[in-house]
Formats: structure tokens, C-alpha cells, sequence
């Protein structure tokens, strides 16, 4: 009996101490401590060589442009091209009637030929009276006369010659030809019609297409921040292949041929703020017209230390700017203000405030605040989206 007891208290015994040993474990379970560590994921960036590019707007002009008008009066005989075909310079273009200038060439040369004649008769009295001169028969006078005489007609005759090179001119007028190679439009006139000479209105027009202009139009807030960037040693001219300009047609699709930057001009609109650029662009299958719209993609230069952070790290501020959420090399938030210029691909390009090797968090912004500890993880590579110049 009395052992039965002895087991029944050490048996009540253990089992208090097991109730106060799993009391204790939940009580210290259950005391406050610190938080783990949020979890984010990071990228590191890095630095690296950087071609940037800008993207403007234009619209393409023909190469050369010759507004075909008559330079004689007179009735329009024929037209001889087809509205809308390429001719090559010299290509007759219209024929007026050509009669009167016919008659004008035959008088001027009429009036040459009695020039001539007279000339020839005023040299012979003058060749003949020096002689008599010598022997004393004549007066100085009289020999002086024919001289002057001989003189006057070498000019009638130099006067009948520019009438008649006039006359030749005026009937070669009224051929009527190209003056360049191109794209020819409609016909303002057509058989039996009047024209004069330096009238207003042209009979047609000849637009050259292949090569073309495309005039594009930059601001000079950008032609300046270029020129600072340059003479800072931020970006560098590059290759001479750097005038190359790639374009985009009004449906979206790439245009086949890339174009060179001719000239910026030297004045700025007024009105715009914007500068004028000229770029040149072959157009062999004649795609492009004139009047085209279409997007040109310029190289500005290249950063050889370029630096890119990912869009998703980037977040706006009240006032327009922008900062990131850097992981320190403890493990701890730090909000940094940085100063961005560009988006290329899905990356924005980093003017200040980050340097390569830093860790910025692209997931698991909303988790953290700054000061607070996380435990990182390097974003796949595979997530990233690899920069692109657009």
C-alpha cells in the first residue's frame, strides 16, 4: 500500500514537470522578438559601354524639284510624255509651233549675211584709200572716214550674229525638255493651248525620288543637353558610321534602307524652338513619297561607362523625381534620390545617384521600408530583359 502511494506521487510528479516544461517552451515561443527579414529580390547593376539613340519625327521631300515653264509665247503642238512616269533629263516634254521662230532665224540671218557684205566692202575701200594715202592722193581725212566706215560694219555684223544666236535660242525654246531625271506629274496644259513666256503657273513638274530628303525637326533643349554631354566627356562622337539613320514608315514597319544625316541648320525656329535636320535616304523601289510620314532613330553617341536600372526599381516622386530602394551591404533598405534621363528597352539610363556593383530591389517594394533588414535574392537572369536601344 504504502508503495502504491510512492509510485503515485513520483508519477503525479513527473507529470507536473512535463506540463511546466511544455508551459515554459510555449511561453517562450510565444515572447515578442524581431521580426525575420523581409524577403525582395535584387538586381546588381552594372556598368558598361552604351549606345545611345533618339527617335524624331519628319517627312520626306524630293531630292531635287524642277517646275517645268515655257520661255517663248506660242501654241502648244504636242505633249509628249505619259502623266506620271520617270523621264531623264533632256526628254522632250511639249512642242510649240515653231513657225514664227523659224521666220525670226531665217531674217537674222539674212540681216548677217548684208552685215557681211557691207563689211566686206567697207574693208576693200579702206585697204584702197591707205594706199592712196601713201602716194598723197587722198586726204588724211577721206582715209580716216573709211576707216571708221570698216569699223562700223565689223560691229553690224558682230550685232547680226547676236540676233541670230537670240533667234536660234528663242526656236530652241520651243522645244520644250527636262531639265532633271525623276517622277514627272500631271499636265497643266494639253495640245492647242496658249503659253507665255515666264508665265506664273508651270506646265508641270518633275520631283527626283530616288535618293530622298526626310527633314526632321529637333529641339534645341536636346541639341544642348548633347553639347554639354559631349564636352563633359560623357558621350563620344564614335565611328564615322554614326550618321547613320534608321526609319520607321507611318504603318510601323522598319524601312529597308537606313539613311545619313546631311546637315543641321543654323537657325531655330522661332515659333518651335526646334532645328532643322536634313538626312538623306536612298528609295530604289520608289516606296517613299513626298509628304511621307516617318520616324528617324539617330545615333547621339556612345557612354562607355553606361549605367541602366530596371524600370521596376524606379519610383516617381511628388515633385517629378525619382529613387530607388538600395539593399546595403548589411542587409539594410536605403532609399536613394537618383537622377534618370532615358528609357532604353525597359531600363532607365542613370545620370547620378548609383554606381555599379549597388543592389536595387525590382520585387518586394511594397514589404519594406527604409532602415528595414531583408534578406535578398539575386533576380534571375532570364527575368531581366536585356537592354535595347529603341
Amino acid at each position: 500500500m504504502h508503495k502504491n502511494k510512492i509510485a503515485r506521487s513520483v508519477g503525479l510528479a513527473l507529470l507536473a514537470a512535463a506540463m511546466l516544461a511544455g508551459c515554459g517552451e510555449k511561453g517562450v515561443a510565444e515572447a515578442p522578438g524581431q521580426m525575420p527579414p523581409t524577403s525582395v529580390e535584387v538586381v546588381t547593376l552594372h556598368t558598361g559601354p552604351l549606345q545611345l539613340t533618339t527617335e524624331l519625327t519628319g517627312r520626306t521631300a524630293p531630292l531635287r524639284v524642277a517646275e517645268v515653264r515655257p520661255q517663248v509665247n506660242g501654241i502648244v503642238l504636242k505633249r509628249l510624255f505619259t502623266e506620271g512616269s520617270d523621264v531623264k533629263a533632256g526628254d522632250l516634254l511639249y512642242q510649240i509651233d515653231p513657225s514664227l521662230y523659224e521666220a525670226e532665224l531665217a531674217s537674222a540671218r539674212a540681216n548677217v549675211a548684208k552685215a557681211q557684205a557691207n563689211e566686206r566692202t567697207a574693208q576693200l575701200k579702206a585697204k584702197r584709200y591707205e594706199s592712196l594715202l601713201k602716194v598723197k592722193s587722198i586726204s588724211r581725212q577721206d582715209y580716216d572716214d573709211a576707216l571708221a566706215s570698216w569699223k562700223q560694219t565689223q560691229a553690224e555684223v558682230m550685232a547680226a550674229k547676236a540676233a541670230q544666236r537670240t533667234a536660234e535660242i528663242n526656236l530652241g525654246y520651243t522645244r520644250i525638255t527636262a531639265p532633271i531625271s525623276g517622277r514627272i506629274g500631271t499636265s497643266a496644259v494639253t495640245e492647242g493651248a496658249l503659253v507665255t513666256a515666264q508665265q506664273a503657273s508651270a506646265l508641270t513638274t518633275i520631283q527626283q525620288l530616288d535618293p530622298m530628303y526626310v527633314d526632321v525637326r529637333q529641339s534645341t533643349a536636346d541639341l544642348l543637353r548633347l553639347k554639354r554631354q559631349v564636352a563633359a566627356g560623357k558621350l563620344s562622337a564614335g565611328q564615322s558610321d554614326d550618321a547613320r539613320v534608321s526609319f520607321q514608315l507611318e504603318d510601323g514597319s522598319r524601312y529597308g534602307e537606313s539613311g545619313e544625316l546631311q546637315f543641321s541648320d543654323v537657325s531655330v525656329d522661332e515659333t518651335t524652338g526646334m532645328v532643322a535636320l536634313r538626312v538623306i535616304v536612298p528609295n530604289p523601289d520608289q516606296l517613299l513619297l513626298p509628304g511621307m510620314f516617318m520616324r528617324a532613330t539617330l545615333k547621339e553617341g556612345e557612354r562607355s561607362q553606361g549605367l541602366l536600372v530596371p524600370q521596376t526599381a524606379v519610383t516617381r516622386t511628388p515633385n517629378g523625381g525619382a529613387n530607388v530602394m538600395v539593399v546595403t551591404a548589411d542587409n539594410k533598405v536605403e532609399l536613394r534620390d537618383i537622377q534618370i534621363s532615358r528609357i532604353i528597352g525597359s531600363n532607365w539610363v542613370v545620370e547620378s545617384g548609383l554606381k555599379a556593383g549597388e543592389r536595387v530591389i525590382v520585387a518586394g517594394l511594397q514589404k519594406v521600408r527604409p532602415g528595414a533588414d531583408v534578406a535578398p535574392s539575386e533576380q534571375p537572369v532570364q527575368a531581366q530583359v536585356a537592354p535595347a536601344n529603341k
